[in-house]
């Protein structure tokens, strides 16, 4: 019996291969972004094709690339699924005890292990059979097209100037201070201001093109400038660092605080009245009303709320 290839016999299954391969412009990119076999999705392209009439995809020099009918498909496309989406809410109430969802958060590398550890137990209990997938924001992370294309879910960010065209909620704040290694020559004196900066300082790479966080932003406004001696691609390395050398690091309270439990580090008050820096959570109008994702942000919100994370034995911070 002969396989009907009119559209008619097309279903939502081949609708978000399609919406795949043309996005990822690879067999492989789009079998891994659905979770399928390579040769399931291969066969699924050739079917497309029949339907079509069109190879939808042609090898080009860096790979794959559509076709003139592929490209004119993609937005249709991507539509019907928003709406079959739509309608699948609409008839299933969300259920995280049941929910088999992939939830994509994206945060800075700095936030705290304590909230970040919390806020995946918390997922894990109440929604059992999901998926978490945390995102480390980097200097080429478009963080608007991720949310308005349903690549990220939410973002928790502390941009002074967050994007104006996505929602925000504040969460938390937490205050500058400077960490550095059990022994350091400033460890044992109260800084002034010209000892601050003097200082040989690791900062890290920005990880936000376009964004300057709290520190930088203020030093350029009071004219003042650090003594930069290093920089460093991931937050997570900076106790490290601070070991092996008398580097000093300026960053939020809770992350320095978190690693004075494990590492012969300490904090020091900085002298420089930086402001606070506001940790908020951020998300598109395209998920504003889903139910999965307003549960995903009150999970968040009533963890980073909480005040369980934020305790720290006082003797695993050094006095002023």
């Amino acid at each position: 019996m002969k396989l009907s290839t009119s559209w008619e016999s097309i279903d939502v299954h081949l609708l978000q291969i399609l919406r795949a391969l043309l996005s990822e412009c690879s067999v492989s990119s789009a079998a891994r972004k659905l979770n399928l076999s390579q040769p399931a999705v291969s066969t699924a392209l050739r079917r497309l094709r029949d339907i079509t009439g069109d190879p939808l995809l042609v090898r080009s020099r860096n790979g794959m690339t559509p076709t003139e009918r592929g490209m004119a498909l993609l937005e249709p496309v991507k539509i019907a699924l928003q709406q079959i989406e739509t309608l699948a809410v609409q008839q299933v109430r969300f259920n995280p005890a049941q929910t088999r969802r992939v939830f994509n958060i994206a945060t800075p590398d700095y936030l705290n292990a304590s909230l970040v550890s919390q806020l995946v137990g918390q997922l894990r209990r109440t929604a059992p059979q999901s998926q978490i997938a945390i995102h480390s924001l980097g200097p080429n992370f478009d963080v608007v097209s991720a949310l308005e294309h349903g690549d990220l879910d939410v973002v928790i960010g502390n941009w002074p100037q967050p994007p104006e065209q996505l929602r925000m909620l504040p969460l938390f704040d937490d205050d500058v201070v400077c960490l550095m290694r059990e022994g350091h020559p400033l460890a044992a004196q109260t800084m002034d201001t010209a000892t601050y900066l003097a200082a040989e300082h690791l900062l890290p790479s920005p990880y936000s093109v376009g964004q300057r966080g709290v520190i930088d932003l203020y030093l350029a406004r009071e004219r003042l400038k650090r003594n930069v001696s290093a920089y460093v691609p991931y937050f997570n390395m900076v106790p490290y660092l601070l070991l092996q050398s008398d580097m000093v690091f300026s960053g939020p309270r809770h992350f320095a605080e978190y690693f004075c439990r494990h590492l012969p580090l300490v904090v020091r008050e900085v002298p420089v009245a930086f402001p606070p820096m506001n940790f908020y959570l951020l998300w598109h109008d395209r998920t504003h009303h889903a139910d999965e994702c307003r549960w995903l942000r009150e999970q968040i919100v009533s963890v980073s709320r909480s005040a369980s994370w934020q305790q720290l034995p006082a003797a695993t911070v050094a006095a002023a």
